[in-house]
């Protein structure tokens, strides 16, 4: 596919009205990015967690040195990937309206096709006010109307009693009505609820990958348009680096992480990531 900012983003739009849900595997870096995409997946999107922790800074605390690591690394992928890739913001790194659409702005300019906007404050301090939050969607839908703005509500996130399914959707209603294009509820696995938010919420819905507890092909049966793996592949990652030391210092064989009977990624195959010909 042609790699114009301006095809990535239809492209990327149009994924998540396909036959089936756009699996959006979540890179933290331009090696694993550009492993993501060629491999073959469709779109590859980016992961708060892993981008601010490979840096030495937590998630959702709203850093400065966050958001420009984040854009350091939108900048870095531009041109580099076969495939539209999007940027989570974690909920606009504490910026008010004209600061979260300057970082939409900038994603626009360096080629990203989508960004992701969260409505939970920065430190686990709550939910935005929907109506601010609105706001924010709007104004970053103003600066840059190209972009995929998935809206994520954190009602159902990392939290030990969620309200009910009607406060979620208020906000994605809220939220679709500021600009959005999609709407993400993390942290929802059971396949009523599921089925609830797919049937209420007129635009694509995008799910959080759960281990054990989702599949993709359930999913799609449900009718999920986008399913993310969030941190998961960071947080893989890590242990298998930790598995692979442990059976060094061990006199162990590697274990197996990568199902090919061990096999891992040569010295020149990770070159040919970082683009070196």
């Amino acid at each position: 596919m042609s790699t114009s900012p301006e095809y990535a983003t239809f492209h990327f739009h149009a994924l998540h009205h396909a036959d089936r849900p756009l699996l959006l595997p979540n890179a933290w870096d331009v090696a694993s990015a550009a492993a993501l995409a060629g491999a073959g997946y469709a779109a590859v999107g980016t992961t708060s967690l892993g981008v601010a922790s490979a840096h030495g800074w937590p998630d959702g605390r709203g850093l400065t040195e966050v958001r420009e690591a984040t854009l350091a690394l939108a900048r870095r992928l531009n041109g580099r990937l076969p495939c539209p890739y999007t940027v989570d913001i974690e909920s606009g790194y504490a910026g008010d309206a004209a600061q979260v659409a300057a970082i939409a702005g900038e994603l626009a300019e360096c080629g990203a096709a989508g960004l992701n906007l969260e409505d939970g404050l920065p430190g686990g301090a709550g939910l935005q006010d929907p109506v601010r939050q609105a706001e924010l969607i709007s104004a970053a839908k103003e600066r840059a109307p190209g972009l995929f703005l998935n809206a994520r509500v954190d009602t159902h996130w990392r939290v030990d009693a969620p309200p009910p399914l009607s406060a979620t959707l208020s906000r994605a209603e809220s939220y679709l009505a500021a600009g959005a294009d999609g709407i993400f509820v993390p942290g929802v696995v059971a396949d009523a609820d599921v089925s609830v938010l797919v049937a209420e919420i007129p635009a694509p819905l995008n799910i959080l990958f759960a281990p054990g507890r989702h599949t993709v092909s359930r999913l799609a049966e449900l009718g999920v348009r986008r399913i993310s793996t969030g941190s998961l592949l960071f947080r893989t990652a890590l242990q298998a680096m930790l598995g692979a030391a442990e059976a060094i210092g061990s006199e162990r064989e590697l274990p197996d992480v990568t199902g090919t009977g061990g096999e891992v990624l040569g010295y020149e195959d990770v070159q040919r990531l970082a683009g070196e010909e």
